[in-house]
């Protein structure tokens, strides 16, 4: 599920409703204002979210200049951008069952998220072939799900299907029970950035769509998400979720043992903005693996942020770009999350495992 976690750039050593990060040691990070989004179950929780900066001069030029390059973007895409109907909730239907044969993880039961486990997850060779298997799986899904998008269509009926689909397979639908999540998959349409509950709205000619799958099978969970086109799709949303695709394989690209984390970011921004395009920093990518969501965290957008690749680590990376601002809003059912402008959002997502020369796309259909 690209539950890429809400950070808003910064998390302290308590976790969000959506994420946990590892303590902050930095002088050089500074907290912001906290974000008012927590559920009641985890409402007694205190969280901090902020910005990161770098105090170092050599770095303020970069900084400055991306800033100028998103105030510039911002400023076009709200006199040139129209936005369509605003997305209105519809009608969430109960949970689906499992049979009781099949093995669950071991969140599923708790209104409580599970905190994000600070180790690597690298599989030893048992344990990478069930991860093959149940990225294999994950792909497959997501590829039967997106023959089901076309008007009319409810994202509940693509959630009934999928939810179908991944139990027939003896493995678990891993978004359903995370952290009360009532559905089997994530549906993300037109201005929603990620999280989408499935309803009973239907799908309109024009539309785009973000598929978010993610399988249990075997003990390991496989992660992958896209964008898919329904109908007649206008040429300005057609290129925005080509360029996300893009981004999301130059992400990949510049992945390979000893690599820095930040390269990503770096990568994936630099060809977004070549569009006018904004990357959403609030999600991030995550390990995974036997662990649904772990470190490392993978920032989308340009950062600072420590640490380099090892092989063997399995994780995702699942950019979000979007027409105008970054900003986001979120729904009281505490997970739909919105373009705070109501412009539309596109995602792409792949697991991929780190080798010694490169990247191997696990997710790959």
């Amino acid at each position: 599920m690209a539950f890429g976690f809400s950070l808003s750039r910064t998390v302290s050593s308590s976790f969000h409703w959506e994420a946990l990060s590892s303590p902050l040691s930095s002088p050089n990070l500074l907290i912001g204002t906290p974000l008012n989004t927590s559920p009641p179950s985890l409402s007694g929780k205190h969280f901090h979210f902020g910005k990161r900066f770098v105090v170092f001069s050599k770095r303020i030029s970069g900084l400055e200049e991306a800033m100028r390059i998103r105030r510039e973007r911002e400023l076009r895409t709200s006199t040139t951008s129209k936005k369509g109907p605003p997305l209105r909730r519809g009608k969430v239907s109960p949970r689906l069952p499992v049979p009781d044969h099949i093995p669950k993880p071991p969140y599923v039961g708790s209104p409580l998220l599970p905190e994000i486990s600070s180790e690597y997850q690298i599989p030893d060779f048992e344990g990478l072939a069930h991860m093959r298997a149940a990225c294999e799986l994950a792909a497959r899904v997501l590829d039967y799900a997106g023959t089901l998008v076309r008007p009319s269509v409810t994202t509940n009926e693509i959630d009934k299907a999928v939810h179908q689909m991944i139990i027939d397979a003896g493995a678990y639908p891993s978004p359903l029970g995370y952290g009360l999540f009532p559905k089997s998959v994530c549906t993300s349409v037109n201005e929603c950035m990620c999280h989408g509950i499935p309803d009973s709205r239907q799908l309109q000619d024009g539309d785009i769509i973000n598929i978010d799958v993610t399988v249990y099978l075997n003990g390991y969970h496989g992660d992958t998400s896209k964008t898919f086109l329904c109908g007649n799709v206008n040429d300005a949303l057609k290129r925005l979720v080509k360029v996300t695709e893009e981004c999301l394989n130059k992400g990949i690209a510049v992945c390979k043992d000893g690599a820095l984390f930040r390269k990503i970011g770096k990568r994936i921004s630099e060809h977004a903005e070549k569009y006018g395009y904004g990357v959403v920093d609030r999600f991030v990518g995550h390990g995974v693996g036997t662990v649904f969501h772990s470190e490392p965290l993978i920032f989308h957008h340009r950062n600072d942020r420590p640490g380099s690749m090892v092989e063997g680590q399995t994780f995702t990376i699942e950019p979000i770009l979007t027409l105008g601002s970054t900003d986001s809003v979120t729904w009281e059912d505490y997970w739909t999350t919105l373009t705070a402008d109501g412009l539309p959002a596109a995602q792409f997502e792949h697991t991929i495992l780190i080798t010694r020369t490169g990247a191997e796309i696990l997710t790959k259909c």
